[in-house]
């Protein structure tokens, strides 16, 4: 599994966080693999060059093929994904409020859902799409996705005080009281609330309630030697307790299961995701 981040483009970064391309192969013998996806914080658009994926949720049972190009809304609920032999994919996770921006859609109506691109940018995205299926390589087709990001950025809705009080608790991942964050938005923490659920899809303590349990995630991925205490501290958990109430919500399981999950997988999808 390879996985490349790069930095976006300097007219992209308000409302770009990354930009990554990620190229899976399968061991020689296995047709397919699945594995788990628990809640991450990002808003993302995912573009496939082969093969999409399919996903279900913990409980149901048919896994559902996804579309070549999906809005990713406000993320709750943790999926599971299968990989078939190879895929190659573009993903942009955007900063907190990007979504709204570039759509203009309230996003509690996108709330725990993917939909696929072609019911947001129609045509535009049929091309890409058709662009995408014969790249060279996967920088190319990071390529066409970047000169399509930098044609929305005219009509990008206006980045408020609200939105960088949003990317503050995102940088420090969660751990910022709600005060604070709402005094840099320059609204009233009622009205800091409110607008969140417009902006982000969700109110504000359970986005960052999702910033913690995600890097904690993302730190047992990258880094298996670690033991559950020392991720909860490096996560900014008060006790291990909260963490495991937060795996619980945002993976479906307490930790200890995630770790036997993830040993009938050969694939980390989260592991190179910064920390």
């Amino acid at each position: 599994m390879e996985v490349k981040n790069y930095i976006p483009h300097p007219a992209l970064q308000e409302y770009v966080f990354r930009i990554s391309t990620v190229d899976v192969l399968l061991p020689e013998g296995m047709k397919d693999v699945v594995t788990p996806f628990p809640t991450t914080p990002f808003q993302s658009l995912l573009f496939y060059c082969n093969n999409p994926i399919s996903m279900n949720r913990t409980g149901e049972g048919d896994f559902e093929k996804q579309p070549l190009s999906v809005v990713l809304g406000p993320q709750f609920t943790r999926v599971n994904l299968k990989v078939y032999n190879r895929l190659r994919c573009i993903s942009v996770d955007l900063l907190p409020g990007g979504m709204y921006r570039i759509l203009g859609i309230p996003m509690q109506e996108m709330f725990d859902g993917g939909f696929n691109a072609l019911d947001f940018f129609g045509v535009e995205m049929r091309i890409i799409k058709e662009k995408l299926q014969h790249i060279p390589d996967l920088a190319e087709g990071k390529k066409i996705v970047e000169k399509f990001l930098l044609k929305k950025v005219v009509d990008l809705k206006e980045i408020l005080p609200l939105d960088s009080a949003l990317q503050t608790l995102f940088k420090y991942h969660g751990n910022l009281s709600m005060d604070k964050t709402a005094s840099l938005s320059c609204l009233s923490l009622r009205q800091f609330e409110r607008k969140c659920k417009k902006r982000l899809g969700m109110n504000p303590k359970t986005f960052a309630r999702i910033l913690r349990f995600s890097k904690a995630y993302r730190l047992h991925e990258a880094f298996p030697h670690l033991n559950w205490t020392e991720i909860a501290y490096k996560a900014g958990y008060y006790d291990q307790m909260h963490m495991i109430r937060d795996f619980k919500t945002f993976a479906g399981v307490n930790p200890s299961v995630i770790k036997q999950q993830l040993l009938t997988t050969p694939l980390r999808m989260q592991k190179d995701l910064p920390i």
